[in-house]
C-alpha cells in the first residue's frame, strides 16, 4: 500500500488552511512556504479540491482559498477522493475472479490485505480535519 505525496500534502494543505486562519482566504504561497511543498503541485492539488467542493476560492489582493465546511464535516476519505488517491492493498478488484498475482484464484492472503484495506479506510473515513487541527490523532494503544 502506498499513500503518495499528492494525497498526504492535500491533507497537510487543508489542515494548514483549517488551522491558521477560520475567516480569511490562505493563499497557496503561504501554504507552500509554511509545509515546504512546491507552488505548482499545490495548485494542481486546489484544482482539485476546488472541482470537488472542498475549498472555493477568493479573488483579490487578499484572496487565497477557504473551506466549503467545517474542518469537522471534511473527512480524511473525502480528501483523498478528491485528489483521486486510492488507498489499496491489492491489485486486483474486489469483485474479479482473477487474482492480483495473474493467476485463476486469489492468492493465499488475499483476504488479509482486503481486510487491512477495509480498516485503513474506515479510519479515513472516520478521521477528518478538525481532528487533525485539536490533536486528536494520538495514537491509540
Amino acid at each position: 500500500m502506498k499513500l503518495t505525496t499528492k494525497g498526504r500534502y492535500a491533507v497537510m494543505a487543508l489542515a494548514d488552511i483549517a488551522k491558521f486562519d477560520k475567516n480569511n482566504p490562505i493563499s497557496l504561497r503561504d501554504i507552500s512556504l509554511r509545509q515546504g511543498i512546491s507552488l505548482l503541485y499545490l495548485e494542481q492539488i486546489f484544482s482539485k479540491l476546488k472541482k470537488n467542493e472542498i475549498v472555493k476560492s477568493v479573488r483579490g489582493s487578499n484572496g487565497g482559498y477557504i473551506l466549503t465546511k467545517s474542518p469537522e464535516q471534511i473527512k480524511l476519505s473525502n480528501i483523498f477522493t478528491a485528489v483521486q488517491e486510492e488507498i489499496k492493498t491489492v491489485h486486483c478488484k474486489k469483485e474479479s475472479k482473477r487474482g492480483c498475482n495473474g493467476k485463476a484464484t486469489k492468492c493465499i492472503t488475499h483476504n488479509l490485505w482486503d481486510e487491512l484495506e477495509l480498516h485503513i479506510n474506515d479510519f479515513f473515513n472516520k478521521k477528518n480535519l478538525g481532528d487533525l487541527i485539536k490533536g486528536k490523532n494520538e495514537r491509540v494503544l
